[in-house]
């Protein structure tokens, strides 16, 4: 789950931080009244929205008068940043800046635990230093059970500066910052930039954390900041209703039983040149209604042209899987076509239930996964 700047911020200032001076606005009167509140000649103007790149999209602009505040104000609130409408924006005092860093607490699944990341490349997107200069990225493993020792802290502080005085503010910074990170269940605690003012303070002009949502029922009070776009409310419907679903952007809509499988029909679709339009695991079930929604939920994108399903019979029977499809099917009404593959316990049986009582629909039924796919590809580039 993620939370906006303003709301990261809250969880720094409450764990000892250093963040700026800053108020939440949500119209553009509110933002000229924070300004003179503010009593800052120049200030910074941010979008609040869930995703990077607000500076490239021109939702960060830095004012210098009340007329300034107000044009940037009403030019941000409203506008549209990756698919993201801006609602409410963060008024923040502008520092004098002479140098900027990138730090975060992040878990690394190489290492089974939590690192710190830093890089002395601050105020660039991660991503892209990672990918053009990753020899900038410095990484810091940290032992768990010992947590972020005195040592360790200046170890990660003295990859980033030179200066001691900076070390000195810097460990127990980094200290608090993975504190946060622990205590709150945090998937990511990040400071970018974090930022040496010309005054020789450090300073977290800005805040991104997000969390883990297995991990929510012990934090309410991070729950209730939780403001989920609708491809996470579909997400969470699919789990509610028993079965686990992610949106991608391709055309093949993909139906199976298994995680696993469905990671390996996402590639096979990919390898045959096709587009998966999500990842979606229905589970062991073969409920007729569990399919019926998990259909529903697949034909709701409006891009979708073919359906392929998947599915191995471990200990759920491929003929007792067949009879709940056939039964889906008979609700269903849909012209877009199917692709079925069934393997395992009595696919055999399975197999030739399909055929006769799917007979004469827009429904394929397929004996291998090769055949499966390269049908459900083709039948996709065909529409």
């Amino acid at each position: 789950m993620k939370v906006h700047e303003y709301q990261a911020k809250a969880l720094f200032k409450e764990y000892g931080l250093p963040v700026d001076r800053h108020i939440l606005c949500r119209s553009v009167d509110e933002a000229v009244s924070a300004y003179h509140e503010m009593n800052q000649q120049r200030v910074v103007i941010k979008a609040q929205v869930h995703t990077g790149g607000r500076g490239k999209a021109g939702g960060v602009k830095l004012a210098s008068s009340e007329e300034e505040v107000r044009q940037y104000a009403g030019a941000i609130l409203g506008m549209n940043i990756k698919g993201f409408t801006v609602d409410r924006v963060l008024l923040s005092e502008a520092v004098n800046i002479a140098s900027e860093y990138y730090i975060s607490v992040v878990t690394d699944r190489k290492s089974k635990c939590p690192i710190f990341m830093a890089s002395r490349a601050g105020g660039m997107e991660i991503e892209q230093v990672a990918k053009e200069t990753p020899e900038k990225i410095f990484k810091f493993p940290v032992d768990p059970l010992l947590g972020a020792t005195d040592f360790k802290a200046r170890q990660v502080a003295y990859s980033l500066f030179d200066d001691k005085a900076i070390v000195k503010q810097a460990v127990p910074l980094f200290q608090n910052l993975y504190r946060l990170f622990i205590e709150k269940d945090a998937s990511l605690a990040e400071i970018n930039p974090l930022v040496v003012t010309k005054e020789g303070e450090l300073k977290a002009i800005d805040a991104k954390m997000t969390f883990d949502n297995n991990a929510l029922f012990r934090h309410p009070e991070i729950k209730a900041l939780g403001e989920p776009t609708e491809e996470e409310k579909i997400e969470q419907s699919a789990k509610d209703k028993g079965f686990s679903y992610v949106s991608l952007d391709g055309d093949i809509g993909c139906m199976v039983n298994g995680a696993g499988l469905a990671m390996a029909t996402m590639d096979m679709i990919k390898l045959y040149n096709g587009e998966p339009a999500n990842f979606l695991d229905i589970g062991g079930s073969s409920n007729p209604e569990k399919i019926v929604e998990a259909m529903k939920l697949l034909l709701s994108k409006g891009n979708i042209k073919v359906v392929l399903v998947n599915i191995f019979g471990g200990i759920t029977r491929c003929d007792d899987v067949a009879k709940g499809l056939i039964e889906a099917f008979s609700i269903l009404k849909s012209e877009i076509p199917v692709v079925i593959r069934l393997t395992g316990t009595n696919e055999t049986e399975g197999r030739e239930l399909l055929r006769q009582k799917l007979a004469g629909k827009n429904i394929a039924v397929a004996t291998t996964m090769s055949e499966a796919g390269h049908k459900a590809v083709e039948l996709a580039s065909n529409k």
